[in-house]
């Protein structure tokens, strides 16, 4: 899956030290409600493990690259319904890749992706209050704001509230 200067693939071997050091940015545990470290010995199981079949695992994840193949980010399938023909979305970009539009790509590759192979009538997210790129990136996708859930998140010593998002997708 591919637009302009980036493409979605599955995690290999080599995407080892990048998910190391994504996984374990503190700065990114608030987003998604991380505790502990990850070690590498079982983030190289879990890519090796990845791979599966998401119709049995219920989520997979995409690694965002460059045409080159180098990882800038990480946008997930996750609690895929295949009955009710919904999905979760998770996303994440590199500091240093962020403010390129490469969100905004991502995010439509993994519609497009799901639409077409997986017939998705729905996406949704989940997204911090405080977190206002992601809130105004899923806006301008034409997400409707669809709830929020109260004191959702606790993160050092303080509770934060949600928002969902969903977008549904008409096949006429």
């Amino acid at each position: 899956m591919k637009i302009n200067k980036i493409h979605l693939r599955a995690l290999e071997l080599e995407d080892l030290e990048f998910l190391f050091e994504i996984e374990n940015d503190r700065k990114l545990w608030k987003i998604s409600n991380t505790i502990l470290p990850f070690s590498k010995y079982h983030l190289k199981k879990y890519i090796k493990e990845s791979n599966r079949d998401i119709f049995s695992e219920k989520q997979f994840r995409f690694v965002i690259s460059l045409e080159n193949k180098f990882p800038i980010g990480l946008i997930d399938l996750f609690d895929f319904d295949p009955v009710n023909h919904r999905a979760g979305i998770g996303i994440v970009i590199k500091d240093t890749h962020r403010n390129n539009g490469y969100g905004l790509e991502s995010i439509k590759l993994i519609e497009n992706f799901s639409i077409k192979n997986l017939q998705i009538h729905q996406l949704y997210v989940n997204i911090g209050i405080d977190n206002k790129i992601s809130l105004d990136l899923f806006k301008n996708l034409r997400y409707l704001e669809i709830g929020i859930k109260k004191e959702w998140n606790y993160f050092e010593g303080q509770y934060t509230d949600e928002v969902m998002f969903q977008k549904i997708f008409r096949y006429d």
